[in-house]
């Protein structure tokens, strides 16, 4: 039976050990703090996982194969973890970070053995979303990604193998180049939220599921991106700073789902249609790998 161990029982690992459990695998679950591993319990439920605080980890989990730090994004933090593992666990343990784009350079500069040092960038929730990013750092041995990569695909996860490290990785770049325009379209006065939600919803993105954006360009035809491209380039937004409309909502409190208000009022009702579309996740990404199988044939 595969073995993992990961630490840090907040949202990203818990959904990440919770994960590997529905894969059949040996997981243990490590957290300092009595509260998180409650929380965390509460959540696993009767599944057959070790949650344990630091010192708790019996000897016989030394040969792990893989541990995943998925502790808070604090550079300083995430460091003292790694470097704690890396005196913990034997040689052969690949360690893996969580992180969302802290870089692999920082992360490993404690290190005596940074060259089996990944980071592994799972998506929320950890245990439907099927994407992993892969990051190598500067040291990375190539077979330490290859057994990575071939680690998750065997427990159900898609690993995207990136080549280097680069902020962000590829999923918050794509994200925080579509919110830069987002953000520039309200401040400029085109569309208000919802109104942009609808566009990117019920256009773009009831494709890119399916497709990609790099596999509709090429159905789309490269031909007419490129004279679209020609003309709108020099009309997007270019800003290098973050928007003073994001900034003042987080200033004012406006958080989102967490403070009750963002964009949107997260009352009973919104609370109810987010539960209702991560119980839908698992449908969506059926049908995006049904479309998959059907091109394989």
């Amino acid at each position: 039976m595969d073995r993992l161990a990961v630490i840090g029982a907040g949202i990203m690992g818990t959904r990440i050990v919770r994960h590997f459990l529905n894969a059949g695998w040996q997981v243990a679950l490590v957290d300092p703090s009595a509260e998180a591993r409650d929380a965390a319990r509460a959540v696993l439920g009767d599944a057959a996982c070790l949650v344990v605080e630091v010192g708790d980890l019996g000897p016989d989990w030394d040969a792990t194969r893989l541990v995943i730090e998925a502790v808070p994004e604090l550079l300083d933090l995430k460091r003292r973890v790694l470097a704690d593992l890396e005196a913990r666990f034997a040689p052969q343990t690949i360690l893996a970070s969580n992180t969302s784009g802290l870089a692999s350079a920082d992360l490993t500069r404690d290190l005596r053995h940074p060259d089996r040092f990944v980071i592994a960038h799972f998506f929320n929730p950890a245990d439907l979303v099927p994407a992993v990013e892969l990051v190598p750092g500067p040291a990375t041995r190539a077979e330490v990604m290859r057994d990575t990569a071939d680690l998750l695909a065997r427990s159900g996860k898609m690993p995207a193998v990136l080549k280097a490290d680069v902020p962000g990785f590829i999923a918050n770049r794509l994200q925080h180049a579509l919110m830069r325009e987002c953000f520039h379209l309200i401040d400029q006065g085109v569309a208000d939220a919802e109104t942009i939600d609808l566009v990117t919803r019920w256009s773009v993105g009831v494709r890119l599921a399916l497709t990609g954006p790099m596999l509709q360009r090429d159905l789309n035809g490269l031909d007419t991106h490129l004279r679209i491209a020609e003309y709108l380039y020099p009309d997007l937004d270019a800003r290098q700073t973050p928007p003073d409309l994001l900034a003042r909502k987080v200033a004012a409190g406006e958080l989102g789902r967490k403070s009750g208000r963002g964009f949107y009022d997260w009352d009973a009702a919104r609370q109810a249609q987010a539960a209702a579309t991560e119980r839908m996740l698992p449908e969506v990404i059926r049908l995006a790998r049904a479309a998959d199988s059907t091109e394989d044939n």
